[in-house]
């Protein structure tokens, strides 16, 4: 059985490093490439102030949270919750920061300990360099419906997330739809190119052969190893260093 769980948080602000925290966590349970049913979400107090900026983005304010639980006292409900599970994330290294850095303050080992992280973010730009991959762009491409997505919510972003992961990594996509036919794109005239000789000379199309979740997740493993041998000089990593939060 592979037993997934999508990720998403929303926090107090963007960097960890100033002393931000997490007040929502969202996941959604996959199952064999399937929804479950299952879900683990909450709305956590922070113990401090919002950044007004981060208020604008999600639309929880410091009055939602005054009655909310604190993330220790959730934190044994969530560990048992993605126990053993492949972690599904949207900027990884985002999300993992936070919750590595409230699983410090409660004397816990990070959650790399746990779990496998994929990282969506990584896999849609190997995918399609030079584009956007943001959540809102992937699910233009890949015909996922977002519509109810006017803030940023955790188990909401996790909800979309799921489908937009599933349909990335379901099954080749056409030629087309990875180009996103952009105006005057070499790509994209060259896929449209006609003539009386077309049919005629028309190859059959190559096969491509996605790698696995499992793949990846090990091809990740294998980058952070180098990295952590290499004392943060891993080329690979460095290139493919994460965006902004979205």
């Amino acid at each position: 059985m592979m037993r997934q769980v999508v990720l998403d948080t929303e926090t107090t602000g963007l960097e960890v490093g100033k002393g931000h925290r997490i007040i929502e966590i969202g996941c959604v349970e996959v199952v064999n490439r399937r929804l479950s049913e299952r879900t683990f979400h909450h709305y956590l107090n922070p113990e401090r102030e919002i950044d007004a900026g981060a208020t604008q983005v999600h639309g929880i304010t410091n009055e939602m949270l005054r009655d909310k639980p604190r993330f220790a006292d959730i934190a044994g409900e969530f560990l048992d919750f993605v126990a053993g599970a492949q972690l599904i994330i949207h900027n990884a290294p985002f999300d993992v920061g936070f919750l590595n850095r409230e699983l410090e303050l409660l004397g816990q080992p990070p959650l790399t300990s746990a779990c496998d992280i994929f990282d969506t973010l990584q896999f849609a730009r190997s995918r399609h360099p030079g584009q956007k991959n943001d959540l809102d762009s992937l699910c233009r491409r890949y015909s996922v419906d977002n519509s109810r997505r006017d803030k940023h919510g955790a188990l909401l972003d996790a909800e979309i997330l799921a489908a937009v992961y599933l349909a990335m990594t379901g099954g080749q996509v056409s030629m087309l739809l990875e180009a996103e036919q952009q105006p005057g794109e070499a790509r994209g005239g060259a896929l449209r190119a006609a003539g009386p000789d077309r049919a005629r000379n028309q190859r059959p199309p190559l096969r491509v052969i996605r790698p696995s979740a499992e793949e990846l997740a090990a091809h990740e493993a294998y980058l952070q190893g180098l990295d952590k041998e290499s004392k943060g000089q891993c080329v690979w990593l460095q290139m493919a260093a994460p965006d902004a939060p979205q």
